[in-house]
């Protein structure tokens, strides 16, 4: 099969689309005749190997263990294991796993479910990280209640334009910040109000929100809290994927302890439980994804050099 794998980390570059053997499943996993995947900042974090912590955490000391990149996949099951048996062969499926960038994949079950009928391959694989984060967040982090204000820094990006729709479902008054370009794409995802971060600062507006979801800008959390409510929550994830992202997560833990507002920050976590939920919102016309640009697999290193840049409206996804 044809795979785009990385020998070495470091730029989009060392990424080569080669010939590798199909992989072997186990009892607990499908395999996946993959139609799609998409691009997220965790993908150029394995390519580039950095954080140098990632290594040490077991990505691989000086070459990436799972050679073939990419986390999101949508596709048709090709074989089940024998305890994979909820998952058919030719079932058309969504979901996670390691090595999404080629032509098949393995997945586990519990990270697998049926796609929503009335997304595409494409649009299903735009879901599963970016979705996840977004509702995890909201959801199980701030707890987002009807009625509460929600701001989205970042509220064009991947994981931003999810948030925006996930915390219109959970009932919340949502306020997008994004860039001229994107102001009538936020609001057409559902934002209540849109700030135009190049011709007002949100800090500055006089506006306190119950909830500040932190994905992109140059805000450090100290700025941030002054546009919280008293008892507000600043919501942490380096959404961008780039070095200022870690750096905010960083100072919002070690100030948390010392302010009336809640700080935090968390690692979205994959399961079934939540692409269900995922998967119910998408089918009831609550969220639907938004991709800005669609690569080819051979096109990979350039889907990833693209949302390396910074401004990306939605997804980047790959076609296999």
């Amino acid at each position: 099969m044809k795979a785009i794998v990385q020998d070495i980390y470091g730029p989009p570059d060392v990424l080569q689309l080669k010939e590798v053997d199909k992989p072997l499943i186990t009892d607990d996993e499908a395999l996946v005749r993959v139609r799609a995947s998409s691009v997220n900042p965790a993908d150029w974090h394995f390519i580039r190997g950095s954080p140098f912590l990632l290594r040490l955490a077991g990505s691989g000391l000086s070459r990436p263990k799972n050679p073939v990149p990419g986390l999101d996949v949508a596709g048709v099951v090709e074989a089940v294991g024998k305890n994979a048996t909820q998952l058919r062969p030719g079932e058309e499926v969504f979901g996670s796993c390691r090595g999404a960038y080629a032509e098949y994949a393995r997945v586990a079950k519990k990270h697998l479910l049926p796609k929503p009928q009335n997304l595409t391959f494409e649009q299903a694989a735009a879901v599963p990280l970016a979705a996840t984060t977004a509702l995890q967040g909201l959801r199980d982090q701030a707890n987002v209640q009807a009625g509460q204000t929600v701001l989205v820094i970042g509220a064009s990006g991947g994981v931003g334009t999810f948030a925006v729709q996930i915390a219109k479902a959970l009932g919340a008054e949502v306020t997008g910040v994004c860039s001229t370009r994107n102001v009538e794409m936020v609001r057409s995802i559902g934002a209540d109000h849109v700030i135009d971060y190049t011709q007002a600062d949100f800090v500055a507006g006089g506006q306190l929100y119950d909830l500040i979801f932190q994905l992109a800008g140059t805000h450090a959390p100290s700025e941030c809290r002054r546009a919280l409510k008293p008892k507000g929550t600043l919501l942490l994830c380096s959404g961008d994927g780039r070095l200022g992202g870690i750096g905010r997560i960083l100072a919002g833990m070690v100030s948390s302890p010392f302010v009336s507002q809640r700080l935090v920050t968390w690692v979205a976590t994959m399961n079934n439980e939540d692409l269900a939920t995922l998967a119910e919102l998408i089918e009831a016309g609550k969220v639907k994804p938004v991709i800005d640009r669609t690569y080819e697999l051979r096109e990979t290193p350039a889907a990833v050099r693209y949302l390396e840049e910074g401004h990306t409206r939605g997804k980047v996804v790959i076609t296999v």
